[in-house]
């Protein structure tokens, strides 16, 4: 059992299900009392905070649309209020949704640049103004996607939002450098997030040069490894985490 306080201290966005719920467990599992925070996953993040406490750890659900920076401003007050200061901001939340470029409509371009991309920024100011208030080394890690370099069929409004989060990871490591705070990305691939075996997606599987999809708790490893202090000299970096699947130079190509 862990005594309370004593631990560092996470915010993980979109944590009730995926890859943000592994992340979080992982966290609590590697010394982290965590800030779950979810949408409209309520039952899957009170879940991942009974988990959390379970392991000794001390947890603290967090409801906000973080694609309202209201909201995100509330979410912090809580978050500061329960715990102080923050060691680790993980900026996971988004929205995968896919329209041809010449059907996309406005509402459609701000709801998910408002989560991918407006609101992974605040969180990251929010949690970068305490962490120097406090005089923390911290690191913040982006959450981004392997959108970010290659094209899929109707992504032009998610990939793009992906480019240019991984692109403010590397002005905001830049920037928050002479504060000692890290800034880097992960660029998952494919990732087995509970989909049904049968689903379409899984078609893409015999393509990637691994064979194979991601799980969310390989995503959530390499978290951990960002931030041990083997990591310590890195920011401003992407690690990409996708079984080669960018590697093919045309589809036509058989890496066999």
């Amino acid at each position: 059992m862990r005594i309370m306080g004593n631990n560092k201290v996470a915010l993980v966005t979109g944590a009730g299900r995926g890859i943000g719920k592994s992340i979080a467990l992982l966290l609590a599992e590697n010394g982290y009392d965590v800030g779950v925070n979810y949408n409209n996953s309520e039952e899957g993040a009170r879940k991942v905070c009974k988990n959390i406490d379970e392991m000794g750890a001390k947890s603290l659900c967090l409801q906000a649309d973080i694609g309202k920076v209201n909201e995100i401003n509330k979410m912090f007050e809580k978050f500061f209020t329960e715990f102080g200061h923050i060691d680790l901001m993980v900026n996971n939340a988004g929205i995968s949704k896919f329209a041809p470029l010449l059907e996309v409509e406005e509402d459609f371009w701000d709801r998910i640049t408002s989560v991918n991309w407006k609101g992974a920024y605040f969180c990251t100011q929010r949690a970068a103004q305490n962490m120097v208030k406090n005089n923390i080394k911290g690191l913040i890690i982006n959450i981004s996607s392997n959108h970010k370099g290659g094209c899929w069929p109707n992504a032009s409004v998610y990939a793009s939002n992906k480019a240019a989060l991984t692109k403010f990871t590397k002005n905001a490591a830049m920037e928050l450098a002479k504060y000692n705070i890290r800034v880097n990305a992960i660029a998952p691939g494919y990732t087995d997030v509970g989909w049904d075996k049968n689903d379409e997606v899984f078609k893409a599987e015999s393509k990637i040069p691994l064979k194979r999809f991601a799980s969310p708790v390989e995503i959530a490893h390499a978290i951990i490894y960002l931030a041990s202090k083997e990591a310590g000299y890195i920011t401003g970096e992407c690690l990409n985490i996708d079984g080669g699947a960018l590697l093919p130079v045309v589809p036509e190509n058989n890496l066999n």
